[in-house]
């Protein structure tokens, strides 16, 4: 059977997960009286809560006696790993692209991987139907990209697929109405090559991603690039380090992807993509080849992280009452776990038998890691986010920047330039498309991302769009100033009164409500001034016989502030920790006794002044 194998890659929130779920649909995948949820690709938890992909996922459809592979990668930027060894095995990518937004920072991230590796693209422009698209504008924009990004001729000269995956419809020209998505799976049929079909060939195969299974461990998967692998048959693993001897395993169960599930199969030949298993410590990047032929395959390469966080065993006042894993052999052990499938992050010992250094794509890379592990019942603690320098040449120090990628109503333009001024920001780009949207180019030092997210938000009443991407190793761009309010710590340990929170909160944003338990050095507010204030939220009200007319007032608390990993690895400075256990997120400072901090912070003063002198 003739076989096509295709990666949907777009910009986060572009339309990818929707349109599979379409083309899956529309190809019979699904019996008639079945039911399926939307967005069916996306199976994590996390994924459904934050409507994003993080994990690429398999599938398969069949169209007119073709067999199509698809895989939905990520859109995120700090997921990039996930794409760049999806790449390694499809011959064609579709390109979503929204027909309002146009091009955005993933595009380019992903486009120009998939050129560098010479895929054959497929555009298409999705959202037709969305207000204020403009999809011959689009089209123009991409084109532009192609060419900026040196795409050769046959790249440029690719086919462009008009389309609205949330009514399943598409066309090729906007003049004709269009039915169903029948001329997206013609131009994948017609467009891209068939895979590499040297079946006769001895056995060979890169492993591209690695899935678990409860009762056979990891599988392999990955596209077989040359011969037939069969079911019960000897094959060799080759390490990732070319001295190491390869290790004979047998192939002892062997699957294929229909539609969304995984089916047994005999065998399979050269350009069908497999799981199989038989190989407890097969990693990503690994080749799996012919024991009479042991050819390595190039290994997959994937860009290096840029910030790091430390995770550390979790020793507050709390520890251990509410999560399952909280030594430190747990947690080192599944943070090495974690490097057999993500590629992307890397994990060191520290000098600290209880510390951690772990470095990843960014903010959301490691923050999915540390909602994964919390929901599991581990319990820990992250510092706050630094990021990962490089030393040139010529003994210069860099440090990675990012492309930050702004939509603003023209009326918080004037706020959004002012804010990133401070922040070493350089503006790029700056146009006003015409549709209430003034779009911002900046590069930016990584550094001053940090805690951007949230004041942006305030800053245009969340009306606005930030999206970025890493950019290249710069010039160190000096010191930048950092949270500009202190923050509100217990000074005792106990219950919350609501009493105690009244007080406080005409000077302050809280983090905690009545009820909830606290201990000293916690953080329980942001403070209106600089500087830090112990504070005592446990204080009760002195009862007395006397009555007055104030004495009894009812009273009123504002919601407290939510924290999430994201805002919370955004908010904190350097003496401050994140404590993160199932049941919550808290604050809290490093050094938790007040007189404790007051002498270090004398100590500092002190240093600080024998240095002025």
């Amino acid at each position: 059977m003739p076989i096509r194998n295709i990666a949907i890659i777009a910009h986060v929130d572009h339309g990818k997960t929707t349109l599979v779920d379409k083309m899956l649909r529309q190809s019979g995948a699904f019996r008639e009286n079945q039911v399926v949820e939307e967005r069916v690709m996306d199976s994590n938890p996390l994924e459904r809560e934050r409507g994003i992909t993080i994990l690429a996922k398999n599938t398969s459809i069949r169209w007119k006696g073709t067999k199509i592979n698809v895989v939905d990668t990520p859109g995120h930027a700090d997921f990039g790993g996930e794409v760049e060894r999806i790449l390694r095995m499809v011959d064609g990518v579709l390109l979503v692209v929204d027909a309002f937004d146009g091009p955005m920072p993933q595009t380019r991230f992903v486009l120009r991987k998939a050129l560098e590796l010479n895929r054959a693209p497929i555009i298409v422009i999705n959202k037709i139907d969305r207000p204020g698209a403009d999809p011959l504008r689009v089209h123009d924009e991409v084109l532009s990209l192609f060419i900026e990004l040196e795409a050769n001729e046959a790249q440029l000269n690719c086919p462009v697929v008009y389309a609205s995956a949330r009514e399943g419809v598409a066309t090729m020209d906007m003049d004709v109405k269009p039915v169903d998505l029948a001329p997206l799976f013609d131009a994948i049929i017609e467009h891209v090559p068939r895979p590499p079909d040297d079946a006769a060939g001895p056995f060979q195969m890169l492993v591209s991603t690695i899935d678990y299974s409860p009762y056979l461990g990891r599988l392999a998967v990955g596209r077989v690039e040359r011969g037939t692998v069969r079911l019960g048959e000897q094959v060799a693993y080759l390490g990732i380090d070319a001295a190491q001897a390869p290790v004979r395993g047998k192939v002892v169960r062997l699957y294929a992807f229909e539609g969304l599930e995984r089916i047994d199969v005999p065998e399979a030949s050269a350009g069908e993509i497999v799981s199989l298993a038989g190989f407890e410590n097969v990693e990503i990047g690994t080749t799996l080849t012919d024991p009479d032929h042991p050819d390595r395959l190039p290994g997959i390469a994937v860009e290096e992280p840029t910030i790091s966080v430390d995770f550390l065993v979790n020793n507050s006042p709390f520890a251990g009452r509410e999560g399952k894993f909280v030594t430190s052999r747990q947690l080192r052990e599944r943070l090495y776990k974690e490097l057999e499938r993500n590629v992307a992050l890397r994990v060191e010992d520290t000098d600290s038998t209880d510390t951690w250094s772990v470095s990843g794509r960014g903010e959301l890379h490691l923050s999915i890691l540390m909602e994964t592990m919390r929901r599991e019942g581990f319990e820990f603690q992250v510092s706050r986010p630094r990021v990962i320098t490089r030393t040139a040449a010529n003994g210069e120090r860099l440090e990675p920047y990012e492309e930050l990628a702004i939509d603003v109503p023209e009326e918080y333009l004037g706020t959004v330039i002012e804010q990133l001024g401070p922040r070493r920001a350089e503006m790029i780009e700056m146009k006003n498309p015409g549709q209430g949207l003034v779009r911002l180019l900046y590069r930016i030092p990584a550094r001053g991302l940090f805690g951007y997210r949230s004041e942006f938000l305030t800053d245009t009443r969340g009306t606005g769009i930030i999206h970025h991407r890493f950019l290249e190793y710069g010039a160190w761009a000096g010191p930048l100033e950092g949270r500009t309010r202190g923050t509100l710590v217990s000074m005792e340990g106990g219950t919350i009164v609501g009493f105690a929170l009244n007080n406080l909160q005409d000077r302050s944003t809280l983090f905690v409500a009545p009820g909830d338990a606290v201990y000293e050095g916690m953080i329980i507010g942001e403070n209106a001034r600089p500087g830090d204030m112990d504070v005592n939220p446990c204080r009760e009200k002195k009862l007395t016989n006397m009555r007055s007319k104030s004495a009894d007032e009812h009273i009123t608390l504002e919601p407290p502030r939510l924290l999430t990993l994201e805002s919370a690895l955004e908010y904190i400075e350097e003496d401050e920790l994140i404590e993160v256990t199932p049941q919550g997120i808290r604050l809290r400072k490093r050094t938790l006794l007040a007189s404790d901090r007051k002498k270090t912070n004398r100590e500092a003063k002190r240093e600080r002044e024998a240095a002025g002198r």
